[in-house]
């Protein structure tokens, strides 16, 4: 397993790299230095200003995924997890609503949001060499495929 380290007063290496599935330990738990540091500047400029503008904590569902650890949950084949770009955040605290609206709010340099089904996660990436500020809403369709929408914000 790579070292731990300390991004930030609230986030870690090891909390972006753990996973609930089995069987990805060598690729999942040992990245390479770019997503590290594509990592750290996810948290950097947006997951530790978020978490000190809330006051509460910010849990880390799915940060980096290795691309085993991607198609094996179904993530798109051209997700900004497998670069270390983004993280899958909740806020148990006040929820996952008002965690999307205070990202906007805070006009942090996101490259996308998406609010995945309903709330059940916030998704948000940070690219500096593209951060579009792109907000998206994740649904099912009537085939259960996820389709992706803009919402009227």
């Amino acid at each position: 397993m790579a070292q731990n380290i300390q991004f930030s007063k609230n986030f870690t290496l090891q909390e972006l790299l753990l996973t609930e599935h089995r069987n990805f330990d060598e690729a999942q738990y040992n990245p390479p230095a770019e997503i590290v540091e594509n990592l750290r500047a996810l948290v950097v400029n947006i997951l530790q200003p978020l978490r000190d503008a809330l006051g509460s904590p910010i849990t880390i569902k799915s940060g980096y995924r290795c691309p085993p650890l991607n198609k094996a949950v179904n993530g798109s084949k051209t997700s900004q997890h497998m670069s270390g770009h983004a993280a899958d955040i909740v806020d148990l605290t006040n929820g996952n609503e008002f965690l999307f609206k205070k990202i906007k709010e805070l006009n942090l340099p996101f490259d996308q949001m998406i609010d995945e089904f309903g709330f059940r996660w916030v998704h948000v990436s940070f690219d500096p060499s593209r951060n579009r500020r792109d907000i998206l809403q994740a649904r099912k369709d009537a085939a259960g495929k996820t389709i992706y929408i803009r919402p009227n914000i």
